[in-house]
């Protein structure tokens, strides 16, 4: 499962080289050139990772976002999400973030930058799956596993999208440390394309999208408090630590 990965991209020429690129990387690849079959092969194919075009005819990326992040289908919560997107203004690729995507690539681009970007997000997912630290955390009402990447909120399952989840895993990890947003990216991005400054952002993206999901608040939270000048640091919690 963790070496599949869906591509759905209308222009035929892009499908084919990303295709192409992800198989000689070593990668399961299906492929499709509309929203509706691209859906559908999702939900067959149960991939680790979809590569995802946002202007499609018929259902485009934003829907089919939606429609995987509805909830409707709990074996499909731990897919990464990584949009191609054509458009270039920066409202644009935040409505994606957080409508549930995990990161974006801005057409035109680098085939190597995709691949470079797909086999760091699948790293991540394999090693948070064998590391010979993925205790349950529990921290305060929150208890995380890293191993089935599942979260509950004073018992209540609580979505997050794959990066979401290794954020707030680094977050609990560390409590009361504060984390640069370039640190944050280090860890979403796993230091795998160089300079990663033109995507800060999406980092206080996904930490509004985590606050939100958590029932925080930016000027009062509970959890992830802004470390004016710094970043973000996860709030120190009652039981906060490994648990059995």
């Amino acid at each position: 499962m963790s070496q599949t990965i869906v591509v759905i991209e209308d222009d035929a020429q892009i499908r084919r080289v990303v295709e192409g690129y992800l198989q000689k990387a070593g990668y399961r690849v299906f492929a499709a050139g509309d929203g509706a079959t691209g859906l559908a092969l999702v939900r067959r194919e149960r991939p680790a990772l979809l590569v995802l075009d946002l202007m499609l005819p018929g259902l485009d990326g934003w829907e089919i976002t939606r429609r995987l992040r509805s909830g409707d289908d709990p074996t499909l919560a731990g897919l990464y999400i990584l949009m191609l997107t054509a458009r270039v203004e920066e409202t644009e690729r935040v409505v994606g973030l957080e409508m549930g995507a995990d990161d974006y690539v801005t057409k035109p681009f680098s085939p190597r930058e995709l691949v470079a970007r797909v086999r760091a997000a699948l790293r991540r997912l394999d090693s948070a799956a064998q590391s010979e630290n993925a205790q349950i955390l529990r921290a305060g009402p929150l208890r995380l596993d890293p191993v089935y990447y599942t979260l509950t909120l004073d018992g209540a399952p609580v979505d997050l999208t794959t990066t979401e989840f290794d954020l707030l895993l680094h977050f609990m990890r560390h409590p009361g440390r504060p984390f640069t947003r370039n640190e944050l990216l280090d860890i979403s991005l796993d230091d795998a394309l160089g300079d990663v400054s033109a995507y800060e952002r999406t980092i206080d993206v996904h930490v509004k999208n985590i606050r939100r999901k958590l029932g925080d608040s930016g000027r009062n939270s509970r959890f992830i408090e802004t470390v004016h000048g710094v970043g973000y640091r996860f709030v120190p919690q009652p039981e906060t630590g490994p648990a059995q």
